[in-house]
């Protein structure tokens, strides 16, 4: 039997590969930036075939440095970015650009689908109206009817790399089903396309590419594929996934009840349920299929969650300019989570809004960020203080909603990933706010892995996926368990801070 896998991240800034063998024991990893593209302020783009090249370039890398007999290889998968969209043209070339989750040009046909039936949208897709593949394909439809005109399929960065390296044709072109809430054109329940709402819409549903399942084999390198990659020829492609999904595979949510906490860059709170639900009411929930089939992940995100704190290290906590910022980068964040711990929950009455860049769950792109409630008492203690705790509020706020929608089930466990978990007083606030206990999971990377399971599901050596994930998933020894008096008071913290989220929102609407 083949003993290694590849799975290959196909990130907004960059793209990770990494090696594995079946066991989930990383072998080699290489990265390689991406360049981001800003042809005029609010456009951002990026080229499709940076993402093949980048990671044909850090395959090669891996296997080159590894000493793994590519032979040994049992399959590769992609995971990439979900909320952009891509195309190609009858050669399965680029039609247009990527268009980036970052870029905001199709804002008007947000407003248009919520308006027209944003309600609608979001009952059968599972996504309320938002800044995804949906006003994406609009804008490209209304706004570039020539480029539209070209365009044969929408795609993936996922599907897009997989295609090109199994030398598909265009009408082979494929979404995998964990992508397809974010299409604003999907019926999410039964994985299928939405005749209705592209009739509503007027979107060329021959545009869209087949649904299929992530570990679906969708081809094998070809001789020439396989010497970009450094591969054997032969060698099995499957369909892969979304980050979030691959990055929650690898992190072992495959039961209901478990929470998952991304804190990155932007916060991410996602569940793990057996149920379909669409927030028809709030519109702030993306329902998400699992990559395990008969899963779901309800979930939110804050685009000012780690970088909102590192403003506030900027610009409060150490200015710019200064020698300080010359220190070790986690010293600083140390730091300043220890002058927060001196501060009471609450932070003596300070709230604190991260929505600096507008707020995605809902969706309201005119919002902007706030500290309310100042007075002379407060230093850069409470301002810290104030901006760890909007975001577990936030998350407060969205496990509400999960709990409103899903009575009958308990959320018992919080797995956190990426920087922010690193931070004891951060987790402990948001065990807290959640009253649910949180584990910090161990290691760094579980998007590659999550992919490269899927690998190993579509080659045969992978059999039970969900096991699989849950066994080499493994919890560092830190627990954080709620205080009940913490979480007393905070239930009437955040409840004031939904409000003043509400009154923000009527401010910049």
């Amino acid at each position: 039997m083949k003993k290694y896998l590849i799975g290959v991240d196909l990130g907004t800034s960059g793209t990770k590969s990494a090696l594995y063998k079946i066991d989930g024991t990383l072998v080699s990893e290489a990265f390689k930036e991406v360049e981001l593209i800003y042809p005029k302020p609010g456009i951002v783009e990026q080229e499709n075939n940076d993402f093949y090249y980048s990671a044909a370039q850090t395959v090669q890398s891996c296997v080159r440095e590894s000493g793994v007999d590519p032979k040994e290889i049992a399959g590769i998968a992609f995971d990439s970015q979900m909320a952009g969209v891509g195309s190609i043209d009858e050669n399965f070339e680029p039609a247009t650009r990527f268009d980036s989750w970052l870029d905001m040009r199709c804002q008007p046909y947000i407003k248009w689908m919520a308006n027209e039936a944003g309600e609608k949208v979001t009952k059968i897709t599972g996504c309320p109206p938002t800044c995804d593949h949906g006003p994406k394909m609009l804008w490209w439809k209304n706004e570039e009817p020539e480029s539209y005109s070209r365009i044969r399929k929408f795609i993936m960065p996922a599907a897009f790399v997989a295609g090109r390296l199994a030398e598909l044709e265009y009408e082979q072109a494929f979404i995998d089903y964990t992508f397809i809430h974010f299409s604003g054109f999907s019926d999410a329940q039964t994985g299928t396309w939405s005749k209705e709402l592209c009739d509503q819409f007027d979107l060329d549903i021959e545009k869209l590419p087949r649904i299929v399942k992530p570990w679906e084999i969708i081809g094998e390198t070809t001789s020439q594929s396989a010497k970009d990659f450094g591969l054997a020829p032969g060698t099995i492609i499957a369909a892969g996934a979304g980050d979030t999904a691959a990055n929650a595979l690898g992190a072992g949510i495959v039961k209901p009840g478990i929470l998952f906490d991304v804190a990155g860059t932007a916060s991410v709170l996602a569940g793990c349920t057996d149920a379909y639900i669409a927030d028809t009411k709030n519109r702030a929930l993306l329902t998400m299929r699992s990559v395990i089939d008969g899963l779901w992940n309800p979930l939110a995100y804050i685009g000012g969650g780690g970088i909102a704190l590192r403003w506030v290290r900027d610009n409060i906590f150490h200015p710019k300019n200064t020698e300080q910022d010359h220190q070790d980068f986690f010293e600083q964040y140390d730091q300043m989570t220890a002058l927060a711990a001196k501060v009471p929950p609450g932070a003596e009455g300070l709230l604190f809004s991260p929505h600096f860049g507008g707020r995605i769950c809902p969706s309201n792109p005119n919002m902007r960020g706030a500290w309310v409630g100042l007075s002379w008492s407060h230093d850069q203690s409470h301002l810290i203080r104030a901006m760890l705790e909007s975001v577990a509020f936030e998350y407060g706020y969205y496990l509400g909603i999960m709990q409103a929608l899903l009575p009958e089930q308990e959320f018992f466990q919080a797995r956190a990933m990426g920087g922010g978990a690193k931070s004891s007083v951060w987790n402990q606030i948001k065990a807290d706010v959640l009253n649910v206990s949180y584990s910090r999971l161990q290691g760094n990377e579980f998007g590659t892995w999550g992919a490269a399971m899927i690998a190993g599901k579509a080659a045969g050596v992978i059999n039970d996926l969900a096991n699989h994930a849950a066994q080499s998933s493994k919890l560092s020894d830190e627990r954080y368990e709620p205080n009940p008096e913490n979480h007393r008071q905070y239930q009437i913290i955040n409840a004031n801070y939904i409000k003043i989220q509400a009154l923000l929102n009527s401010y910049y609407n």
